[in-house]
């Protein structure tokens, strides 16, 4: 009910303010990221934005217009205003209008609206893909993806009910191979599984599941093997995650490991369950040359294709994407943002979001580690300062990234947390290593074999080793689970998914229960502290407790 006393307010412009440290606010908070995304995070008032595509997204998991409106009135301070309704509802309500089904051998773009099939079919951009025959819109299978490519950008999302191929039977089964007994997963793991499949009908088949690190993502996926029955692909960022994803099928599955191939490098294999990288499909000689592994796609009849970090999945893939639309496609993330822009594509050729649970939730019930994020802001020296005001903006963030200064903060964290499980991460090699020359501690970098790899995160994990040195290369799929502190020293120019994965390096539950803390060194009044604002965004949106503190205050006395 609107009340004077509630925390939201929509503003004339359509954007979305909700006050930060209202009682109400961590329940609004989960509510208003259904359909809208953070925008600005000051502390006391945030701002949320709502687009087309954050409103087709509601609509793919339940969201109604008059559902949406009629909670967030509960949350009000005064009505919505009526342009900003009407416009919310002709964008929501255009989910579903365009539907895209079999029709024999063809398939066949039904308009549920006649002013809505003249505006489309007078696009420039819509005519080639779609030919009038018996009075119905036809579609050519081939033209499947591109055509929702098309329309999507037109401002109208299809509802594809075309179907799937089934792909070639394979019988896979959970079973946790260690205890010989079937796999019992998590709650939200069965009802993220259920949402995908949909009993194996058209509503079904395709789109991405958004769970944070920790929370068993790579389950998921084969939980949906296990429902799909099917010969699968699995693309993946890098070959740790590659191996994870092995490791993680010859554990938890009924699959032989001769049953699974590996597709990266030299390893060349193709089998029924197939693990390749983003790189290795999209490796080519020249820029000009064609991709030679792109044949990977069409070498078995995959029933399934599972992008794994599909925020990183690059513009070639969705090429080869919208081309295999008969086959189930599979999104996971731990965050759907993409620095490029791209999240149209990933909606219209991977899927829409069809499953989202609040990172704070999984915590409150014990599902991922609790953590508190910290930013402590240090002065850049003379010296430096000098450097900085002279560079290009480029060189700028770099000069105060690497600030010199950071290291006797990281020296300080070190002896705070002696004897846990630290991870220090950042983003330049000179930088860490004389971090790793300062501590003594190992350093992991993209040059860094994957044999040196592998033995240095198990000596972490074993406990041989407390503090690991790394690089870009700890952002995707390395599995630490007793990490309980990590140092971020310099980052990807603010990215929202990097951050996403640093964090989740520590989310997997502890033992003893403990909290994690993740630490930003951020360089004052500088590029590092501006690019860090996008980092926090993120931060907040998850809910997380975000303490930022100036190196020099008491309230980091702690430190010393």
């Amino acid at each position: 009910m609107i009340s004077y006393s509630n925390p939201v307010i929509v503003l004339n412009d359509g954007n979305i303010m909700a006050e930060s440290e209202h009682v109400l606010y961590s329940e609004a908070r989960e509510f208003l990221l259904q359909f809208s995304e953070l925008l600005k995070s000051p502390q006391g008032l945030h701002t949320y934005r709502v687009t087309p595509l954050t409103l087709w997204n509601s609509a793919s998991i339940g969201w109604t217009f008059d559902l949406l409106m009629s909670r967030l009135e509960s949350y009000c301070k005064f009505p919505v205003p009526s342009h900003i309704e009407a416009q919310w509802k002709e964008w929501l309500e255009r989910y579903g209008k365009i539907v895209l089904e079999k029709d024999g051998g063809t398939l066949r773009l039904r308009f549920k609206d006649e002013k809505l099939e003249e505006k489309i079919i007078g696009h420039q951009e819509i005519i080639p893909y779609i030919n009038k025959k018996n009075g119905k819109w036809r579609v050519a299978p081939r033209d499947r993806g591109l055509l929702k490519q098309k329309l999507l950008g037109a401002g109208f999302p299809v509802y594809d009910l075309a179907g799937y191929d089934d792909g070639k039977p394979l019988p896979v089964f959970l079973r946790d191979k260690l205890n010989g007994v079937p796999l019992v997963l998590r709650p939200y793991q069965v009802k993220a599984i259920d949402t995908f499949y949909r009993e194996g009908n058209a509503n079904g088949g395709n789109g991405v599941i958004v769970l944070p690190c920790g929370a068993g993502k790579t389950v998921i996926g084969l939980g949906i093997m296990e429902k799909c029955q099917c010969e699968t692909l699995i693309l993946t960022n890098n070959t740790t995650s590659v191996l994870q994803w092995k490791r993680e099928i010859i554990e938890k599955t009924s699959l032989a490991e001769d049953q699974i191939g590996i597709y990266v490098g030299t390893w060349k294999e193709v089998k029924p369950v197939t693990i390749s990288t983003y790189q290795m499909l999209t490796y080519r000689q020249t820029g000009t040359t064609r991709f030679p592994h792109f044949s990977l796609f069409n070498r078995r009849r995959w029933g399934l294709v599972i992008y794994d970090e599909v925020h990183l999945l690059p513009a070639p893939i969705f090429r080869v994407t919208a081309e295999i639309q008969a086959t189930r496609r599979l999104g996971l993330t731990a965050a759907l943002v993409r620095e490029d822009g791209c999240e149209e594509d990933v909606f219209g050729l991977v899927g829409p979001k069809i499953y989202d649970i609040p990172w704070r939730k999984l915590e409150k019930e014990g599902w991922i580690a609790k953590a508190v994020c910290y930013e402590i802001r240090m002065d850049l020296g003379e010296k430096e300062r000098e450097k900085y005001l002279s560079a290009s903006p480029k060189h700028q963030y770099r000069i105060a990234a690497e600030n010199p200064g950071k290291m006797e903060v990281i020296r300080r964290l070190l002896k705070k947390h002696q004897g846990e499980k630290i991870l220090v991460i950042g983003q330049y090699i000179h930088q860490l290593k004389t971090i790793s020359a300062m501590t003594g501690a190992p350093l992991i970098t993209g040059e860094t074999s994957q044999l040196v790899r592998e033995s240095q995160y198990n000596k972490f994990n074993r406990g041989e080793i407390s503090v690991l040195i790394v690089s870009k290369v700890a952002n995707f799929a390395v599995d630490l689970p007793d990490a309980s502190i990590a140092i971020q020293v310099s980052g990807s120019f603010g990215s929202r998914q990097e951050e996403a994965q640093r964090l989740g390096r520590l989310l997997r539950p502890k033992t003893d229960d403990r909290t994690s803390h993740f630490y930003s060194l951020v360089t004052k009044q500088t590029k590092d502290e501006e690019f860090a604002l996008r980092r926090h965004r993120f931060l907040t949106e998850q809910g997380y407790q975000y303490i930022i503190m100036d190196e020099k205050d008491e309230k980091v006395g702690f430190l010393s």
